[in-house]
């Protein structure tokens, strides 16, 4: 399976990406020059790991997303129920909801997202 996590330095670069795609690889070097301090060199290494992983391309000197940022989220927050809790979607709710509780709406939420996707 494709390793979708990111570290922060990797999800700062890649919300930068998405918040501008598509854009011209020498343009991703200046705005993480302006925005992340980095160098050119260290642009292109995150790059081309990120491209490696499979979330971005980079075609032509042309950067675009092949993953959404949503897409990424639902793939780590699926790893993460997968990791600590056995792909238990109710022991990890039991766990979250030990320390917060839900509001009516978040339950009304967590319902009509039940009903939505039932079998």
């Amino acid at each position: 399976m494709t390793q979708y996590r990111l570290g922060g330095a990797e999800a700062a670069f890649a919300a930068l990406i998405w918040d501008n795609e598509p854009l011209s690889s020498s343009r991703l070097v200046e705005l993480c020059a302006r925005e992340l301090e980095w160098k050119k060199s260290t642009t292109y290494t995150v790059l081309r790991r990120l491209c490696q992983k499979g979330i971005f391309q980079n075609e032509n000197g042309v950067v675009t997303s092949r993953v959404s940022r949503e897409e990424l989220a639902a793939r780590q927050s699926e790893a993460f129920v997968d990791e600590a809790f056995g792909g238990s979607l109710p022991r990890f709710l039991a766990a979250f909801t030990r320390r917060k509780k839900l509001s009516e709406e978040e339950v009304a939420q967590l319902q009509r997202l039940i009903d939505e996707n039932r079998g």
